[in-house]
């Protein structure tokens, strides 16, 4: 099995006096020439069949991250007309910098009649912005605002009969369930991830507890009395946030770069909330799409469909380790009904006919290469 992904909240450490850094670089430099030779590389995927129909059409895309040149001329050379009468989900993770954030939903707005936005965890990153903003509480709220200035929808809306519904979230540790790889070195979640320096928080509120994610899911209180005219009124419903409700929505910890990864991804209040909304059950007329981990998938599980459309860094897309950019944004809804899954969806394919086995803690392959094992 050829996978790849480098997460992309990380950064590892750089001091190459360290044994652990230079087996990791050793391990990584024939990672790279595997890709370079083409092992790695996956199939473009393809485009939905929704995409030309004619109706009400719902376009989801995540991790835009402008703050790199192709990803902001990617955003630019989006058509200027074949979207005006469509919508947008952006799932989060638009750019670090505010200057870049404007920039890039001024553009989607231009292009589609609606946009609607959730925030992303590099979206309230505070750095490189000098000192315009004294914490993320700030920086949010300025991200909220200047939304409302360009019509750029965070709260819920019905259009010809769907309801679509922005969830705010973070992520917490007790997210991740499964097993702990313990044979590899791993740095801790406090320096492999950017968003313990880059977030500012207020005191009480910290990324090592659960405190984050219930600040974030209280916002979701004052839609309450509208989300369930939704339920009431609406048969379709696409519920939307940035970070991961499921940890069966992420690759088990073996087949990751970065173990401690679904720590720092989920919320269990998050898929309460989703649930809350769509039923206990789901049903066939049930989507919640998400983003945060560049994976590209598409699956049900208990009667909820999630989808996961994310643009990625330029790295990523060359490699195809979110499908390329050709499909993108995705149609997930058209004329009254969903699309079709998404195709090749490599890690929620694999899972579709392969059971999930987190008590397994053999590294995969690639990984056990990573690590410099044998």
């Amino acid at each position: 099995m050829a996978v790849s992904i480098a997460p992309y909240c990380l950064s590892f450490s750089q001091q190459t006096c360290h044994s652990n850094y230079i087996s990791k670089h050793i391990a990584l430099s024939k990672y790279r020439r595997d890709i370079r030779r083409g092992c790695l590389r996956r199939p473009q995927i393809l485009p939905s069949t929704l995409g030309d129909a004619v109706g009400l059409r719902v376009f989801v895309l995540s991790d835009l991250h402008t703050d790199y040149t192709e990803n902001m001329e990617w955003v630019k050379c989006l058509p200027t007309v074949r979207y005006k009468n469509d919508i947008l989900i952006v799932a989060g993770d638009v750019a670090e910098t505010y200057k870049n954030f404007i920039v890039t939903m001024s553009l989607l707005k231009d292009r589609f009649e609606h946009v609607l936005y959730v925030p992303g965890n590099h979206d309230l990153w505070c750095r490189h912005e000098g000192e315009i903003y004294l914490d993320s509480h700030q920086k949010l709220k300025k991200l909220l605002d200047t939304c409302r200035g360009l019509g750029v929808q965070t709260s819920p809306m019905v259009l010809d009969g769907l309801g679509i519904i922005p969830l705010f979230s973070w992520y917490h540790e007790s997210f991740d369930r499964e097993e702990e790889i313990t044979s590899i070195h791993v740095l801790p979640l406090e320096m492999a991830c950017k968003d313990f320096k880059a977030c500012k928080w207020s005191k009480e509120l910290s990324n090592g507890d659960i405190s984050l994610a219930l600040y974030f899911d209280a916002m979701n209180e004052k839609n309450q009395s509208v989300i369930k005219e939704i339920q009431n009124t609406c048969n379709q419903i696409i519920t939307f946030s940035h970070f991961v409700p499921r940890q069966e929505l992420c690759p088990e910890k073996r087949m990751l770069f970065y173990p401690k990864l679904p720590k720092i991804i989920g919320s269990d209040c998050l898929e309460f909330r989703i649930r809350s909304i769509h039923g206990v059950e789901g049903s066939p007329s049930a989507c919640h799409v998400f983003g945060h981990t560049h994976f590209c998938w598409d699956s049900v599980l208990h009667g909820i469909r999630y989808v996961q459309a994310p643009l990625a860094y330029p790295r990523e897309r060359k490699r195809r380790m979110n499908g390329g950019d050709k499909w993108l944004p995705f149609c997930v809804y058209s004329n009254g009904k969903f699309s079709d899954r998404l195709s090749p969806c490599y890690w929620s394919d694999y899972y579709s006919t392969n059971p999930r086995t987190p008590h397994n803690t053999q590294l995969a392959p690639w990984v056990a290469r990573f690590y410099n094992q044998t």
